[in-house]
């Protein structure tokens, strides 16, 4: 875990107005002051991310959350009750303070508490909340280790090694708006739990012109430079690649078991994904785990990285 050191440089560089690459929970993030635009836009040019797509803003409190939302419903505070801090991200009508280079100038602002306890006392210690994407560049794998974040932007930005992530992917986002509770990325946060902490059916975006009023809606994301290949068990393409596989590994080329439980699968997959793709083969074959609500997330993933 990082020095006191280490957290003061960081926590200064971001009251700066400048870059640092922290951990999370989920991945990593690029992380800046949420109320600077100046900064703000610097995340999008480091990333190479459309304007398009909004950012999340990352808080430590209640408190802080609330005082970027324009407007708190019942579900807000229900759904906040039961997982935060954790990988929920609450998309609420925002306040005028948020600058509209978060939200790609929609009229509301993604929000959540990470449990990283390393993302917490930077919150807390620059007293800011921080707009924090993923730290890769766009459509890329998403890093779950410092060495990922390292590999993308080498020594041009600071890095806060807070070890390994481990929840995996990103978080589960949720609209609140005119009484409607809307899934609109799925994560390891299940609608099925969600609907059954609100007594309410949770519903599922489907695609969105325009502006996304989440990140991770775009067809291709989470991408290996490796063309990825879904399949079922054991059908594999011709030429020389890695198989990501739950059931039987075959004989030949480089098998990488995964685990059947999806919460150790999502935890592992980037990781796996950038150890396969660093091999430079001809492809990257996934099994396609089962297709069950707990496994919804990683689909999701998986479709868009191979897409």
């Amino acid at each position: 875990m990082p020095s006191e050191e280490e957290l003061d440089r960081a926590a200064a560089i971001l009251r700066s107005g400048h870059l640092v690459a922290i951990p999370t929970e989920t991945v990593y993030g690029l992380a800046a002051n949420a109320l600077d635009r100046e900064a703000v836009r610097r995340i999008f040019k480091w990333k190479g991310r459309p304007l398009s797509s909004p950012l999340i803003v990352h808080v430590a409190s209640l408190e802080m959350a609330r005082s970027l939302a324009r407007e708190w419903p019942p579900e807000a505070g229900i759904l906040a009750g039961a997982f935060w801090p954790g990988p929920l991200t609450l998309v609420l009508p925002k306040q005028p303070i948020v600058p509209d280079e978060v939200t790609a100038g929609l009229d509301t602002v993604g929000i959540r508490m990470p449990s990283h306890p390393v993302a917490l006392e930077l919150i807390r210690r620059t007293g800011l909340p921080l707009a924090a994407p993923s730290a890769n560049q766009f459509t890329q794998l998403s890093p779950t280790t410092a060495a990922h974040v390292r590999q993308a932007f080498g020594d041009s930005v600071v890095v806060v090694d807070g070890g390994a992530c481990e929840v995996g992917i990103e978080s589960t986002v949720v609209a609140l708006r005119n009484g409607e509770v809307t899934v609109l990325r799925p994560g390891m946060i299940a609608v099925e739990a969600m609907e059954a902490l609100l007594g309410r059916t949770v519903h599922i975006a489907g695609s969105v012109e325009g502006p996304h009023p989440s990140p991770g809606m775009h067809h291709r994301h989470y991408s290996p430079r490796t063309r990825v290949v879904l399949v079922a068990a054991n059908q594999l393409p011709e030429g020389a690649g890695a198989y990501l596989h739950i059931s039987e590994p075959q004989r030949s080329g480089h098998n990488m078991a995964m685990p059947s439980d999806p919460a150790a699968y999502a935890q592992r997959l980037y990781q796996v994904l950038h150890a396969a793709d660093a091999l430079a083969l001809d492809w990257i074959a996934i099994e396609l785990p089962p297709q069950t609500p707990e496994w919804a997330a990683i689909h999701d993933r998986l479709r868009r990285a191979a897409n």
